[in-house]
């Protein structure tokens, strides 16, 4: 993957960081303090902009919709259930239904109350399970705390499962050799996002922060499939800042507003930040913006690719999503006869 060169600045060896193409830069091999400028590093980070990846890639989807529609007469169905009043949740439950919308792609929605019972819930996944023109399933999370999520989206049918959270899909994704039938969309939208912008995973080192089961814990198994040595680092890890330091991939998943500073990062990695959090700024108009994980204005003066916040990750998301609901409709509808 590396290519290896002389270079005194280091005392040592360089190499030719992960990213390639119009991204190439030096990133040194044995010595992560040089500056910028003595190894022709680009004095500020190259954007990976999930923006405009995320409007061309659903333009394809869109395409694809429109060819589904024309072959089996219907078009291609999302449904969602919502219980409880979380704000956050309702709102991407909108977004993701325009999107649908504007990618021919049917949105069906079953909206219920924090005071819905266990057995509403699943009955509301079970009528979109045994609809055949339903073709996907969204959960949207969390749920109310008196429901047991995990029972939940364990019913959420295996061909249905477009939020690639079944146990299954989950266990295939862990599993050398094997390949779950859908994968996160979050998670997907980052490796996305990681194959655009060309960067070589294979042999990378890689760090993830944040474990969880929606996006730290899946993705550190995607990027484990793609052959790099991946980290996971977490709220209980030792000198994090030295982990991150020795990282050709640096992918921010924690939920705490700029938790990675500039000087955290080896020159020339690559960012990947996942965190949306709202922070108070009198300066903004409404008072508040949104910041990522990682502490943008330092880091982008360090890193050689960076995802900004918001227009990074966050348009991936819903887009990977309805690629999987897409991929969802061919499957199911190649075995069902309406």
């Amino acid at each position: 993957m590396f290519e290896t060169i002389d270079n005194d600045i280091c005392g040592g060896e360089a190499r030719i960081s992960p990213l390639v193409g119009r991204y190439a830069m030096l990133v040194p091999f044995l010595n992560p303090n040089y500056s910028r400028e003595e190894v022709g590093v680009p004095m500020s980070a190259t954007i990976i902009d999930g923006g405009e990846i995320a409007e061309r890639l659903r333009a394809e989807i869109t395409a694809d919709a429109a060819r589904f529609s024309a072959q089996y007469g219907y078009p291609p169905a999302l449904g969602a259930v919502l219980a409880g009043d979380n704000p956050a949740s309702e709102m991407y439950v909108r977004m993701k239904r325009r999107a649908c919308e504007k990618a021919g792609i049917t949105s069906v929605a079953h909206i219920m109350t924090a005071q819905s019972t266990q057995e509403e819930v699943e009955a509301a996944v079970s009528s979109l399970n045994e609809d055949p023109t339903v073709h996907g399933i969204l959960v949207q999370l969390p749920l109310p705390a008196h429901i047991d999520e995990e029972r939940v989206l364990r019913m959420v049918s295996l061909d249905k499962d477009v939020d690639g959270f079944h146990p299954l899909n989950i266990g295939l994704l862990a599993m050398k050799g094997r390949e779950p039938l859908f994968t996160p969309a979050t998670p997907t939208g980052c490796m996305k996002l990681l194959e655009e912008a060309g960067v070589q995973l294979a042999g990378a080192n890689a760090v993830v922060i944040g474990r969880s089961n929606i996006v730290g814990m899946p993705l550190a198994l995607m990027l484990i499939k793609a052959n790099a040595t991946v980290t996971v680092c977490h709220s209980r890890t030792r000198d994090i800042e030295e982990i991150v330091r020795r990282a050709d991939v640096v992918i921010a998943a924690i939920g705490q507003p700029e938790y990675v500073k500039g000087d955290w990062l080896k020159a020339g990695a690559v960012v990947i930040d996942v965190g949306t959090n709202k922070v108070d700024d009198p300066n903004a108009e409404k008072g508040y913006r949104y910041v990522g994980d990682v502490e943008y204005e330092s880091a982008k003066e360090v890193a050689g690719a960076i995802t900004k916040v918001p227009g990074g990750v966050g348009p991936m998301t819903i887009t990977m999503l309805l690629s999987n609901t897409m991929k969802a409709a061919w499957h199911i509808a190649g075995k069902v006869t309406l």
